[in-house]
């Protein structure tokens, strides 16, 4: 009963009046639907997808609808080879997302496609364990209006930064890695925000969307999926100091909740080492070259102090260690400069 689609009606704004529903489209009802959004990356949706089909829950009963945020035709072809696999079940569904950018419009534009009253969320770089689709439902069954499950990220004894970054979904109060959401509480906060076009925050904006509205969250440790981690390019910490401007927004519309549950402000060293490099800057503009040459020795002091509590933990092979020396010098400046933009983006005091 596997079958591909072209393409569903789908609309990513966050008003629910703009939803419909779309479930009909494929001839059948669905208990749960399994939503992945993804990007440019078949072979680990391929990994992800044949773990869901080999879920120990009825094929018959859920569908898995892929939300390629591309959309390409890498991606379209390994879905619809693995629907011809699998024409016994579950169906299998393909929705290109043209209208955003972003897993929190690739979504929106899953959930708003399928009929089913329970709603799946998980990435393409994940690995479900085989119970955890039933476990998650189960949850929802009982009561809750959603469930977070356990992601569990395997590390090797000195992991790399980014590894360890990673990690810290593990200990995630709620990461959409691993959530069921009925799709009543869904269309009670208008699903995602598809302003988060990183995958970054919009989980916690549609947990706070959902504590807003009432809703019962509760956790799951049975519904399990691992996240291993996957191949980054030397010095990716730098670009990823671009996702600190979606801090600001959820700054912005939850408040409290974001001092509460979040508290992401750049440390003082941050502002510590800004703060001597514009002196230092203006020391030698006024021809100061003793003051100049001072600060510039902060700051490289500092920096080195930054990249020791990097890797105090963390691998300590050459090109790990020279990639933190590297880092270490400029993520202050990038990590300010991305919380200013997007205050000023979302039009935010957030500094």
């Amino acid at each position: 009963m596997s079958t591909v689609a072209g393409s569903f009606p789908h609309d990513d704004a966050r008003d629910g009046s703009a939803q419909h529903d779309a479930g009909a489209a494929g001839g059948a009802t669905f208990e749960v639907s399994v939503v992945v959004p993804t990007y440019q990356r078949p072979d680990m949706l391929e990994r992800c997808l044949r773990a869901i089909i080999a879920q120990n829950y009825e094929k018959a009963r859920f569908e898995i609808i892929v939300c390629d945020d591309g959309p390409d035709e890498a991606t379209r072809s390994r879905v619809a080879a693995l629907a011809r696999e699998f024409e016994k079940g579950p169906r299998i569904r393909y929705v290109p997302v043209t209208a955003t950018q972003g897993p929190a419009g690739a979504r929106n534009a899953g959930w708003r496609a399928s009929g089913a009253a329970l709603i799946a969320f998980t990435d393409d770089d994940t690995i479900p364990d085989p119970h955890w689709l039933a476990q998650g439902v189960a949850a929802l069954r009982a009561g809750a209006d959603a469930v977070s499950g356990r992601i569990v990220v395997p590390l090797g004894p000195r992991p790399t930064d980014y590894e360890k970054d990673t990690a810290g979904l593990s200990h995630a109060e709620f990461a959409t890695a691993n959530t069921f959401v009925t799709r009543a509480a869904l269309a009670r906060v208008g699903g995602f925000d598809a302003r988060f076009t990183s995958a970054w925050r919009e989980d916690s904006d549609l947990q706070f969307e959902l504590m807003r509205t009432g809703a019962r969250i509760v956790r799951s440790h049975d519904a399990m999926v691992l996240h291993p981690v996957r191949p980054a390019r030397w010095g990716v910490s730098l670009s990823q100091q671009k996702k600190s401007q979606f801090d600001a927004l959820l700054y912005k519309k939850h408040r409290t909740l974001f001092r509460e549950r979040i508290r992401s402000m750049p440390p003082l060293l941050y502002y510590a080492i800004l703060a001597v490099v514009i002196i230092s800057i203006i020391a030698f503009g006024k021809g100061n070259d003793t003051l100049g040459l001072i600060c510039l020795a902060a700051w490289l002091g500092m920096s080195g102090y930054f990249c020791y509590k990097r890797l105090k933990s963390t691998a300590l092979t050459l090109s790990h260690v020279l990639e933190m020396a590297w880092t270490s010098l400029w993520i202050p400046f990038l990590s300010i400069y991305w919380r200013l933009y997007g205050a000023f983006k979302f039009r935010v005091v957030f500094v």
